[in-house]
């Protein structure tokens, strides 16, 4: 009796394959971003977690603290009506007349939000992820880091006349094979603006062995589209309209300068012709978008602190089991030692490494390895 089942799931994939298909053809970002591809909210979602309070309490870092006059009662930033007549969270200007902007570098996109801090945006971004379905697993103000769990795109699964009809009984027993989790990072920048970036992670689950009676997870790419729909998503939690969202992506302004690899008898590092605000940034989205995850960043001192990420040891966590024995601390553990990279100023460049535990340049051939990995995203 495995086998119907087993075809009408290998059916379904099939179709799903055919529909990304279909999008990748799209030139129109009304397309691509539209917000039907887009629906967490109906996935079962786990246990409220619990922050530890040296994560969950407000930093002091003066940084991080909005100016008292754009604070009201409640604590919450004053919004700004524009001439467009919205109340954005943003502070308009004249070169945005909407208080934001897209940047971008490549497929990698930001948003720049005028006249906030980090300290501004992070209760309306920990509002954002839980509306849209997530479970945060990282919520760390201080470091500017937060971190959603495994998902499920309810709106991958195709709509066919059965689960239409008969199917919407048991819509829970539907899935589509695949897990989401986001990672965004908040940065304070230049003039008193902010930099939001998203980041996507994804696993697949395929059909394996001869009888296909068994399954595994296997990544899968990032999808750039995907993470500017949430962008855009963001952009109207900040008092957008949906088509002047998505107009300010199809406006996104180029932000880059190509990296060049430095070799040297003291070790190889990176230099980007560029401000440290710009490079602190692009270093950050660089890392997000290898397999490492950043666990800590301390943008006094330009060090981010990374581990190797095994997305199949995370997802082990998932489901009634996963959640009852996998240990997040041991899992973290094994994936090996903690890594610093190192973004300093250099005269009017910025220089990045690898740094080994005695606070030098890494000299080994894993360092290398990292900047040549850091050195095609980043070009």
């Amino acid at each position: 009796m495995k086998h119907p089942v087993l075809s009408l799931h290998a059916t379904r994939m099939a179709v799903l394959a055919l529909a990304l298909g279909s999008l990748a053809g799209c030139e129109s970002l009304n397309d691509m971003f539209a917000s039907d591809r887009v629906n967490y909210k109906d996935t079962a979602s786990a246990p409220a977690l619990a922050v530890p309070q040296d994560l969950s309490s407000v930093p002091t870092d003066q940084k991080y603290i909005a100016p008292p006059a754009t604070v009201t009662l409640g604590g919450a930033a004053q919004r700004t009506v524009t001439s467009a007549g919205n109340a954005t969270l943003g502070v308009p200007n004249a070169q945005d007349p909407l208080g934001m902007h897209i940047e971008r570098d490549g497929d990698r996109r930001w948003l720049v939000i005028d006249g906030r801090s980090p300290d501004d945006v992070w209760p309306q971004l920990q509002e954002f992820w839980t509306d849209n379905g997530f479970t945060l697993t990282t919520d760390s103000p201080s470091t500017g880091i937060m971190s959603t769990d495994w998902a499920e795109n309810r709106a991958n699964i195709p709509d066919d006349w059965f689960r239409r009809t008969i199917g919407r009984v048991v819509d829970f027993a539907y899935s589509s094979g695949t897990r989401d989790k986001f990672r965004t990072l908040v940065t304070r920048g230049a003039d008193g603006q902010t930099d939001i970036s998203i980041t996507h992670s994804a696993m697949e689950e395929v059909l394996t062995g001869q009888d296909k009676t068994a399954s595994k997870w296997v990544e899968r790419p990032r999808d750039p589209a995907l993470e500017a729909a949430f962008l855009d998503k963001v952009m109207q939690k900040f008092g957008l309209t949906d088509a002047q969202a998505k107009q300010l992506l199809t406006d996104a302004r180029p932000s880059s300068s190509a990296a060049k690899v430095v070799a040297g008898t003291d070790g190889t590092t990176l230099d980007l012709p560029e401000a440290f605000d710009t490079a602190w940034l692009r270093v950050g989205l660089a890392l997000d978008r290898t397999n490492f995850t950043v666990d800590n960043r301390d943008r006094e001192k330009g060090i981010y602190y990374v581990r190797y990420a095994d997305s199949m040891q995370e997802l082990k966590g998932d489901g009634l089991l996963g959640k009852l024995f996998y240990n997040p601390k041991k899992a973290a553990k094994d994936q090996g030692p903690e890594i610093m990279i190192s973004v300093r100023s250099s005269g009017n460049s910025t220089q990045v490494a690898v740094l080994n535990p005695n606070g030098q340049v890494d000299t080994s051939s894993d360092a290398q390895r990292i900047v040549t990995a850091l050195h095609a995203q980043l070009n």
